[in-house]
C-alpha cells in the first residue's frame, strides 16, 4: 500500500489517540480509509468505525472509497443501505455519521476514525464515542482541517504538550504531495492571508473579534460607475424581519455592490416585486439561501425558491448549506487576497452593508458570528453570492487509494 511519508509517519505511530490536521487535499481520508482496514484486519470480530460529521457526508466521501479499497476476497457481506461491511474475520467496519448521535450508542468499539472532528460537536466524543471505546481499550484518529481554535484545538495541544496517550501531527497541502506547488500559489494570490494560512498551510488560525477584517472604508468603498445596461446578481437572505438583498455587478474577477434592499415586516413575494421596481428590463440572477428550497415566507403555499422562479429570475442556489466558516472566508478572500488584491468594492450609498462588514463580531468565547446584534442577516446575503461565484472551497476529484496488495 503506497503511503505518501507523512501519512506513514502517522500510521507507523502506535499511540492510542492520534491527532492529525492538515490541509486541503493533503489525502487525509486516504489515510483514514487505509487505517480503518488496517485496524480490522488486526485480529478477529474487532468493530472499526469511520465518523463524519454527517451520515450523508459519510456516504459522500469515504463509502466509494472503501470499496475500492478493501480487496473482495477479505469481504463476507457488504450492507449498502447501512454503510457496513463485514470482513471473512468476523470484524465489522461501519461509517457513521456524528448528526445521529443515538446510533453512536451502545457498542464496544476497537477503533474510531474521526474526520472532519472540527465540524462535529465536542460532545459526540466526550459523550458518546469515548465510553464505546474503554471496555476494549479501543483506539481513535483525529484527522481534519483547523476550524479556528476550537475543540479540535484542544486535542491537537494534548499531543503537542505530551499529554499520556496522546500524539498530535501537523502537515500542510504541500506535504501531501496531491497538489503542485505552482497551485498552492495560484491559491496564495487568491485567498486572504488568514483563509490561506488555515486551508493550505493548516494553522489554526484565532477567530475572534471583527469577522470582516479585511473590510477597510478607504479602500473598500468606492462610487460605482454608470452600469445600466450590465446584469445583476443578488443575494438574498428571507428573513421576514427584515427581508434583505445585496445588488451586484461583476466584472471578471471583480464584484461591486451598487446597490442593497432592506424590508422590514416582508416576505419574498415583496422582495421580488421590488426587485422588479427598481431594475425593471434587467438580466437577473438571484443567489438566494439555500433554505429556499423549503422555506415559506409568502403566504399560499410557495417556497421562496419557486416565488423567485415565478417572477422570472434565474435563481442559483447550492443543494444545501455552506460552512459558516467558508462563506466568510469567501467574502474576506473578495476583499482582499493575500497579495494586497481587492475583487469586492462596495458602494457608498450600500450603508447597511458597509455597517454590517465593520462592526459583525463573534460571539464571544466561539468561533460563530453573533446573530443577535443585526448585522448577520445583510452579511448573509452578501455572502450567498460571493461564496456561490468564487467558492473557497471547490469540487475537485479524491484521488482513491491503491488497494493493500
Amino acid at each position: 500500500m503506497r503511503l505518501s511519508k507523512p501519512q506513514s509517519e502517522v500510521f507507523r505511530d502506535d499511540t492510542r489517540f492520534r491527532v492529525m490536521v492538515a490541509g486541503r487535499r493533503f489525502g487525509k481520508t486516504h489515510l483514514a480509509i487505509v487505517e480503518l482496514v488496517r485496524q480490522a484486519l488486526l485480529d478477529n470480530k474487532r468493530h472499526c468505525w469511520y465518523v463524519a460529521p454527517t451520515y450523508k457526508a459519510a456516504k459522500q466521501i469515504a463509502w466509494e472509497l472503501l470499496k475500492e479499497f478493501l480487496p473482495l476476497e477479505y469481504i463476507e457481506k457488504r450492507n449498502e443501505s447501512e454503510l457496513s461491511i463485514r470482513l471473512l474475520n468476523g470484524s465489522m467496519i461501519s461509517l457513521k455519521g456524528a448528526d445521529n448521535p443515538d446510533s453512536l450508542r451502545g457498542v464496544g468499539l476497537n477503533f474510531i476514525v474521526l474526520d472532519e472532528f472540527a465540524d462535529m460537536k465536542n460532545t459526540a466524543w466526550t459523550e458518546v464515542l469515548r465510553p464505546t471505546l474503554s471496555d476494549k481499550g479501543g483506539s481513535a484518529l483525529f484527522i481534519g482541517s483547523p476550524k479556528g481554535r476550537n475543540h479540535f484545538y484542544d486535542l491537537w495541544t494534548d499531543g503537542v504538550d505530551g499529554r499520556d496517550e496522546w500524539s498530535s501531527f501537523q502537515f500542510t497541502t504541500l506535504d501531501g504531495g496531491n497538489v503542485p506547488e505552482k497551485e498552492i500559489e495560484s491559491a496564495k494570490r487568491d485567498l486572504d492571508e488568514r483563509t490561506f494560512n488555515q486551508e493550505y498551510m493548516a494553522q489554526f488560525v484565532n477567530y475572534s473579534g471583527i469577522i470582516y477584517y479585511n473590510f477597510e472604508r478607504e479602500q473598500s468603498v468606492k462610487k460605482s460607475e454608470a452600469h445600466s445596461l450590465m446584469p445583476l446578481h443578488i443575494g438574498v437572505d428571507f428573513n421576514i424581519n427584515p427581508m434583505s438583498a445585496v445588488v451586484f455587478i461583476r466584472d471578471k474577477n471583480d464584484l461591486h455592490a451598487v446597490d442593497e434592499i432592506v424590508i422590514h415586516g416582508s416576505n419574498t413575494d415583496e422582495m421580488a416585486d421590488e426587485i422588479h421596481h427598481r431594475y425593471p428590463n434587467r438580466p437577473i440572477t438571484i443567489y438566494p439561501d439555500p433554505a429556499a428550497r423549503q422555506r415559506k415566507t409568502s403566504a399560499g403555499g410557495k417556497t421562496d425558491l419557486s416565488i423567485l422562479e415565478n417572477a422570472g429570475f434565474t435563481v442559483k442556489v447550492r443543494p444545501a448549506h455552506t460552512p459558516i466558516r467558508d462563506r466568510i472566508n469567501a467574502v474576506n478572500s473578495r476583499l482582499k487576497t493575500k497579495s494586497g488584491d481587492r475583487h469586492l468594492i462596495v458602494d457608498p450609498k450600500c450603508k447597511h452593508v458597509i455597517k454590517g462588514l465593520e462592526r459583525h463580531t463573534y460571539k464571544e468565547g466561539t468561533s460563530q458570528p453573533d446573530k443577535d446584534s443585526g448585522f448577520d442577516h445583510m452579511n448573509d446575503a452578501l455572502g450567498y453570492c460571493v461564496d456561490y461565484l468564487f467558492p473557497v472551497r471547490k469540487e475537485s476529484t479524491q484521488r482513491k487509494p491503491t488497494r493493500w496488495t
